[in-house]
């Protein structure tokens, strides 16, 4: 059964208290497929260990920008490790689109780990004619 996820509107940004610095922790980048069919834009990102309510989705004029936390499990010692490739902690990617759309029409859903979000592309005359006066 597919989970859906609700796609919120961009947060307005907060002027007042102390911001936080970038450099606090570090962010990892998700990897993404982006297509297109003859009606949508496809993102699809596989995100495992993360419930679909602790993602976020926005969508503002022309990109997409998901954020979310992984949680480690269980903590290891460092030099224990052999290997160490897992990325841990806050994730986001901003997607820019390759196609007007609708985003008040996206829907996003999460299935054994793979996000997938769809964005209906607007219907547009391709071709307008001007009249000369």
């Amino acid at each position: 059964m597919k989970k859906k996820i609700e796609i919120k509107p961009a947060p307005a940004k907060a002027t007042a208290g102390k911001q936080k610095d970038w450099l606090d922790e570090p962010v990892g980048e998700l990897t993404v497929d982006v297509y297109q069919t003859h009606e949508d834009v496809v993102i699809q990102s596989a995100i495992a260990g993360i419930e679909p309510e602790d993602l976020d989705i926005s969508i503002e004029k022309d990109v997409v920008t998901i954020r979310g936390k992984r949680e480690k499990q269980f903590e290891e010692k460092q030099e224990n490790y052999f290997y160490q490739e897992c990325f841990w902690g806050q994730f986001s990617r901003k997607i820019i689109l390759p196609a007007e759309v609708n985003s008040s029409k996206a829907q996003a859903t999460m299935k054994n780990g793979i996000l997938c979000i769809r964005i209906p592309k607007t219907k547009r005359k391709k071709k307008t004619k001007v009249s000369i006066k």
